[in-house]
């Protein structure tokens, strides 16, 4: 059966207890509080207290005091502004360890047919990287039509369950993967209308992008440069002229080559950074994402803190007045 935990879906067996779901959050002994369907539930009952399919659980703790510096992408809050791909890593084993060094919440993963016959015993990548501890992003990573796209969307929810959170990219060629515009936003259309929250990968075009907002997309991810080519940021630019239009998230998406460019992608008020070769391709593929959480992390303080003013000339950071010479 499926319960909401702090806003997100779970699945638990028939007869689980609060204690239960306690135990398996990894909580057990620490100072929470608990409240079931809107209602406070004393610590002294959480053994009794059953759970039954759809109740709604708010689990809270005390924080240190500060700005709260989440932010929405359609129905979903996060706090990392980092999100990772699953492609080019050598194994599974080492997706997994550079996804947890990223401390990214979204992954996003492709659409593909299974291999009928493969040995059942394979891990699977969903093993790896769990639904119930990332947000798994079915992306259109392939497409060159707006049908495909939309056929891949309508696989992955199904795939996942019902999740209607997708990444729409919907490439013009094999050669430079830049986006075919017209298709997107005709595969746009059709998502949104089909309930889809679209988070959709376009060129670094502020009409385009306020375009797609307009159509009803969630979030727009302006490409730094072209996909996979570890170019950084070429436009910066049209990426603030689009940020500074757009009342819905923008993410870079594409062409991040290492954490400076990150840090830049945030510093120009990007809401996030979406990625998966500057990690994966990396020497060090799991030291390259923790350096890349850091990046971002720099680039937002950096953003919030404000930037001194450019000058022409040179200003003496130590007073003339009294020297001594």
């Amino acid at each position: 059966m499926n319960i909401y935990i702090n806003g997100d879906r779970r699945d638990y067996a028939e007869n689980t207890s609060v204690a239960d779901v306690i135990t398996d959050l990894g909580l057990l002994g620490k100072r929470i509080a608990v409240e079931l369907n809107k209602e406070i539930l004393p610590f002294d009952r959480y053994d009794k207290q059953g759970v039954q399919a759809n109740d709604k659980l708010e689990i809270v703790q005390a924080i240190g005091g500060g700005a709260d510096d989440s932010f929405t992408v359609g129905s979903r809050v996060f706090n990392s502004r980092l999100l990772v791909g699953t492609g080019k890593y050598k194994d599974l084993e080492e997706t997994r360890l550079a996804i947890e060094a990223s401390a990214a919440e979204i992954v996003t993963v492709a659409i593909r047919r299974t291999n009928i016959g493969q040995n059942p015993n394979e891990p699977n990548l969903l093993d790896v990287i769990s639904p119930d501890k990332y947000t798994i992003l079915p992306n259109t990573a392939g497409c060159f039509t707006a049908e495909d796209a939309v056929r891949t969307c309508r696989l992955g929810r199904e795939l996942l369950g019902g999740h209607n959170l997708v990444k729409l990219e919907v490439l013009a060629d094999q050669k430079t993967l830049f986006p075919d515009v017209a298709e997107t936003f005709g595969a746009a259309e059709l998502l949104v209308k089909d309930g889809f929250e679209v988070m959709v990968y376009t060129n670094d075009d502020p009409i385009a992008a306020k375009r797609l907002e307009e159509i009803g997309c969630v979030a727009v991810m302006p490409l730094a440069a072209p996909i996979g080519s570890g170019l950084g940021i070429r436009n910066p630019y049209n990426i603030l002229t689009i940020v500074e239009n757009a009342n819905v998230p923008i993410l870079v998406d594409a062409g991040v080559g290492t954490a400076s460019d990150a840090a830049i992608a945030m510093e120009l008020g990007c809401d996030g950074v979406l990625m998966n070769t500057a990690i994966a391709a990396a020497q060090n593929p799991i030291l390259m994402a923790s350096a890349m959480k850091k990046g971002i992390q720099a680039g937002r303080e950096a953003f919030l803190a404000g930037r001194m003013a450019r000058k022409r000339f040179a200003s003496a950071s130590s007073p003339i007045d009294g020297l001594f010479l």
